[in-house]
């Protein structure tokens, strides 16, 4: 009989603390909706104590799915704990994710302790957080430099206080695989009482060996591993949950099985893409674009001839349909609702009509509509409900020319004109604006990129915009660069104008 490996799904709280990247409660309840439908065993559905928001989304994230465990993370502090408890109360199966550094880095110069007090605070959250809930697990962050024998003794010593999952991170993203492998295999073979408690990865990817780690630590006796889908998460993100499923899968000799539905691994990184706003790269493992894509021609003869000649997995493995509708001006509302279908979005006949509108308007002007492009038009109707809008823009740019742009919003139903001439239309349009909305904001990242192929596809813009001492991150979507800038401008200013009320 296969052993079975536990997927802890940490999107909603490592994966979203990528900066642009939060969602809010609506929003973290649609993915984990999902991801109990993909079949992750444990949600860490957030940071209870570090917002309100966060503290909110916990509590609706456990009403809203049934078989995952939520677990909740904290600091090796009581209060810590106690909020985590309190937003745990409506979860069918609730975890405690509790702990604290226990690298000599960590120990020096993020809390100015020693070896031994570190080991007793440890313990004593250990032992707090088991007054509340049984399945309690303990993070030693910086595993990764932390000195085995050391590392050894705290394991051992939670687990005695009442640990269910001891969690190993790479928190830096700093191991090799064999080093990672190594350190695993120690805490096996010298901790005592490791057989009461599962052993967890938690690896990042700063050095581009987090799946690798994972892997590594599976294979010396981790069953449980911590992974976001499309590998998002902090710096350069975490192991890819889609990555883990599919090694397994492809490999079924290792013996070891997942609870993942991988059919629903397509969908569900398109939704995450699509509602984080974080474009997968085309050459991503599994899920980019380019995965199952062959362009050399010796590649294409020998899949012609037999598929396996150069595709380990099939599509559909992943739940990527290969009967293609080709979505263009001529397409109906079913054929719209079946593509959001086949990228896991699914909405209301009211909504669907509001962006089957846009799609029509967005068709007169391509040839053919993607995927990436039906998602950005899914999301970009809640544009409707911002206090800021676009009206029109319209900007006079050319060799030998100033540009100029004159542009139109709707600010909470009155409307305002302005123009200016600036360095390019993108620059005279976001002068334009600022004539109009008048606060002093500073453009501090401005990042343009292509979301397929083609001179007439549309365009992403990410802004990062500081205002009042804070940074605020915007989005905007168009076949025109210039208008999807100033779109992810306007983004920006209804953020800090929500705060502002």
């Amino acid at each position: 009989m296969n052993e079975r490996l536990y997927i802890f799904d940490t999107t909603l709280r490592d994966g979203e603390q990528v900066p642009g990247c939060q969602l809010n409660t609506v929003e973290k309840i649609q993915v984990a909706k999902a991801l109990e439908q993909l079949g992750v065993d444990v949600i860490e559905a957030g940071f209870p104590i570090s917002s309100p928001g966060d503290f909110n989304s916990v509590i609706e994230i456990s009403k809203a799915v049934t078989w995952p465990v939520i677990c909740a993370l904290t600091r090796a502090v009581e209060k810590d704990i106690d909020v985590a408890f309190d937003a745990l109360k409506y979860a069918k199966h609730k975890r405690i994710h509790t702990g604290i550094g226990t690298s000599d880095e960590h120990i020096r110069f993020k809390f100015n302790s020693t070896r031994e007090e570190i080991l007793e605070r440890a313990v004593a959250a250990t032992k707090y957080a088991k007054r509340f809930v049984d399945d309690v697990e303990f993070y030693c962050e910086d595993a990764g430099r932390t000195d085995n024998e050391y590392l050894a003794r705290v394991v051992e010593a939670v687990i005695k206080a009442g640990a269910t999952v001891v969690n190993i991170p790479d928190t830096t993203g700093y191991c090799l695989p064999q080093e990672y492998y190594e350190k695993i295999k120690y805490l096996k073979e010298h901790v005592d009482g490791i057989d009461r408690a599962i052993i967890s990865t938690h690896c990042h990817n700063d050095l581009g060996m987090a799946t690798a780690n994972t892997f590594n630590g599976v294979m010396a006796g981790a069953r449980q591993v911590e992974v976001t889908i499309n590998g998002i998460g902090e710096r350069a993100g975490n192991t890819s949950l889609e990555e883990i499923a599919m090694i397994l899968k492809c490999h079924k000799a290792l013996g070891i099985d997942t609870n993942i539905n991988t059919t629903k691994i397509y969908p569900t990184s398109r939704m995450v893409s699509s509602l984080m706003n974080m474009p997968v790269q085309p050459n991503k493992a599994i899920v980019g674009r380019n995965a199952f894509a062959h362009s050399s021609g010796i590649h294409q003869d020998g899949v012609l001839k037999n598929v396996h000649t150069y595709e380990i997995m099939d599509p559909k493995d992943v739940g990527i349909d290969d009967s293609s509708i080709v979505l263009t001006a001529r397409s109906g509302r079913a054929a719209l609702k079946h593509r959001l279908h086949v990228n896991g979005v699914d909405l209301e006949e009211e909504k669907l009509d509001k962006v089957y509108e846009k799609f029509l308007v967005l068709a007169d002007q391509k040839k053919e509509v993607t995927d990436a492009d039906v998602l950005m038009l899914a999301g970009a109707d809640t544009a409707e409900a911002h206090a800021v809008r676009l009206d029109f823009l319209q900007v006079t740019t050319g060799k030998g020319v100033r540009s100029v742009a004159s542009i139109g919003l709707d600010i909470s139903g009155q409307k305002f004109e302005a123009a200016a001439s600036g360095n390019g239309p993108v620059d005279a349009a976001i002068k334009a604006l600022k004539k109009i909305i008048m606060k002093q904001m500073t453009l501090k990242e401005f990042t343009i990129q292509a979301i397929s192929k083609g001179s007439d596809d549309v365009g992403k813009v990410h802004m990062q915009v500081e205002y009042d001492g804070s940074l605020y991150y915007g989005f905007g979507a168009n076949t025109d660069i210039v208008t999807a800038s100033v779109e992810a401008y306007i983004d920006c200013i209804n953020k800090f104008k929500k705060n502002d009320e």
